[in-house]
């Protein structure tokens, strides 16, 4: 019977090439939060309340002088899931 023997610099290289893909593997599947921002921030209230009304939300709420769909940052992170 004969053992396996592994390459010690053949295994430092997978260990390095797994963590990133990982990580990018990760974030493939699950976005951040702050992913839903870049799309849910409107110049105008009725750009967000067209919005609102798209992901199930009936309000619109502001932040930092623009509008973002839904009565808060929880509930529309909840109705973004949701899709």
């Amino acid at each position: 019977m004969r053992a396996i023997v592994f390459n010690p610099s053949i295994t430092r290289m997978m260990g390095r090439v797994s963590i990133p893909f990982a990580l990018v593997a990760a974030f493939a599947v699950y976005p951040m939060g702050s992913h839903g921002h870049g799309k849910g921030i409107y110049q105008s209230k009725a750009d967000a309340e067209q919005r609102a009304s798209e992901i199930g939300c009936k309000t619109v709420h502001q932040n930092n002088g623009k509008w973002m769909p839904c009565a808060d940052e929880r509930e529309l992170h909840r109705q973004l899931r949701k899709q």
